[in-house]
């Protein structure tokens, strides 16, 4: 253990005036180590699927070393695991920051689908991430102790806003949370991950900054008219 730590220090140089040169330091710093790690194998599970992705190309592009990597993760698929639970959480610590509860239910509502179109659309990773683990059958996702307490919140904002408009007389009772989350899902995920079968196949269709908001308007008004008394 002390061989894998001494080998994960990192060398810096400092100026020392009063000596009249320069001495080297050495600082530990795992959770940068570990995150720029996670950060590197996020675009290679992405790109290449869990089954594609090379242990090799990740230390390398992190000037790290497999047997670090395998330290921090235990295995090939356990940083895979840990790459799925990063971006969900990532994506639920951003979400939060919405503060749903201090807006009136409908507004609250477009606000939560404007963000995740505009999530999904910044983070093709994210995407591409979960078709991956689709095409895995959520085996490894199924793995994490962690990924259903990370999406809880999701649906409880949701629930909130929805009961609240509800009580309000603005939203339509008889829905549920989860239907409505798996709908702004459904609409917001496939803009990014059909977008170049789609573009090839309809090339008429519009394309552009311009389309780009059109669609996003487009999408929050349909879930909102939906939900809608």
């Amino acid at each position: 253990m002390n061989q894998l730590v001494h080998s994960e220090q990192k060398v810096t140089t400092k100026t020392d005036p009063q000596a009249g040169g320069k001495h080297t330091t050495r600082t530990n710093d795992p959770e940068r180590t570990m995150a720029g790690i996670l950060d590197m194998a996020t675009k290679e599970f992405a790109e290449k699927g869990l089954s594609g992705a090379r242990i090799d190309a990740i230390a390398a592009a992190t000037r790290t070393s497999k047997r670090m990597i395998y330290y921090y993760f235990g295995s090939k698929e356990g940083l895979y695991v840990a790459v799925l639970e990063e971006s969900y959480r990532r994506m639920r610590s951003i979400e939060a920051e919405l503060h749903l509860e201090n807006l009136a239910p409908e507004a609250a509502l477009r606000r939560l689908v404007e963000f995740t179109f505009d999530h999904h659309w910044g983070n093709p990773d994210y995407i591409r991430l979960v078709m991956n683990e689709n095409i895995e059958r959520g085996t490894y996702l199924a793995q994490s102790k962690s990924i259903q307490q990370l999406n809880v919140p999701a649906i409880a904002a949701i629930r909130e806003l929805y009961d609240r408009g509800v009580a309000q007389g603005v939203f339509r009772p008889g829905l549920d949370a989860t239907d409505i989350h798996a709908s702004i899902s459904a609409l917001t995920f496939f803009n990014v991950s059909n977008q170049h079968t789609f573009g090839l196949i309809f090339k008429g269709a519009p394309s552009g900054e311009a389309a780009l908001a059109a669609r996003r308007n487009s999408i929050t008004e349909m879930v909102v008219r939906f939900v809608l008394r």
